[in-house]
């Protein structure tokens, strides 16, 4: 932790360091230039309406090589470590939008319990063949992997394969923020479904004025908070507030309210340095637990 801003370049990376005094004028200045040249009104529809096929240009042109394996999760969501343990008896875990598996083979890897199931879902073809095609898909050392095509925004809609009420732990990392908000309400739906009474949600995602966020260009604003990045794949940067009405009070008649239980829910801020060129970068993520309420 940093207690004295003296020893800001003493290492690489400070965690919950809160932003500095003048970044409020940065984010004005930011959001401002950014509304000046949004992206064009006739665009809009080419990146809303079949945002896969981006994401499946992403993988192929990246394989597996852009996304470290996410070894870090086991410590921010013990849950995964516990599923792990060779006493667990029968768990199921979903991963939804697995990408090329850098959060699904780190734990297989790591697996001792005999009764895991991974299942691991992309709405991107090539994201899923980078699944399969891996040596741990074919040949686990213990438990058991199945990838396939999925798309989590779609009408009441469950994953191949995938019965309801079957699910213990659903982990969606930097997933939300991909799908446009009107799609929001669509995912949680299919999310409920799919986790048992008792069954959690492992969320992580980006936070509202994150670095990333602040430095897009003219041109890359597709609606507040929701941009286009330079590989035409979408983004959304959440408030934390936002994760309350997505995943707590979906506007859906059928649901139990609330379905969903907070259990954790916080904001991650990590000021990353850059000691070479003498650079401070402010990190911004959000970051959940939700367990799914039993029905009376």
């Amino acid at each position: 932790f940093l207690t004295e801003q003296s020893d800001v370049w003493a290492q690489n990376a400070w965690d919950h360091v809160p932003p500095p005094e003048d970044q409020t004028e940065a984010i004005s200045a930011s959001l401002a230039r950014q509304r000046v040249a949004p992206v064009p009104e006739s665009d809009k529809e080419k990146y809303n309406s079949k945002p896969a096929k981006y994401w499946d240009n992403f993988y192929k042109t990246n394989a597996d090589n852009f996304f470290r394996d996410r070894k870090w999760l086991h410590l921010e969501f013990p849950d995964l470590l516990a599923a792990a343990q060779s006493d667990a008896g029968d768990i199921t875990i979903c991963e939804i939008g697995c990408g090329a598996g850098n959060t699904a083979f780190p734990l297989l890897s790591a697996n001792r319990n005999p009764k895991l199931t991974i299942r691991a879902f992309d709405y991107s073809s090539h994201a899923v063949k980078l699944v399969q095609a891996n040596s741990l898909y074919h040949d686990p050392p213990v438990g058991s992997i199945q990838a396939a095509v999925w798309d989590l925004s779609c009408e009441n809609s469950l994953p191949p394969g995938v019965a309801p009420g079957s699910v213990d732990i659903v982990v969606l990392v930097f997933v939300l923020s991909a799908l446009h908000p009107d799609e929001w309400e669509k995912a949680v739906r299919n999310i409920h479904r799919m986790l048992r009474p008792g069954g959690v949600v492992l969320l992580r995602d980006y936070g509202r004025y994150d670095l990333t966020q602040l430095r897009f260009k003219s041109g890359r604003l597709l609606d507040d908070n929701f941009y286009i990045r330079g590989d035409k794949t979408r983004v959304y940067f959440f408030e934390l507030a936002e994760l309350h009405p997505s995943l707590l009070k979906p506007r859906v008649p059928y649901l139990p309210h609330p379905p969903f239980s907070i259990e954790q829910l916080g904001v991650d801020r990590r000021l990353l340095v850059n000691r070479k060129r003498q650079l401070k970068m402010y990190r911004v993520w959000v970051q959940g637990k939700f367990r799914k309420c039993p029905v009376d």
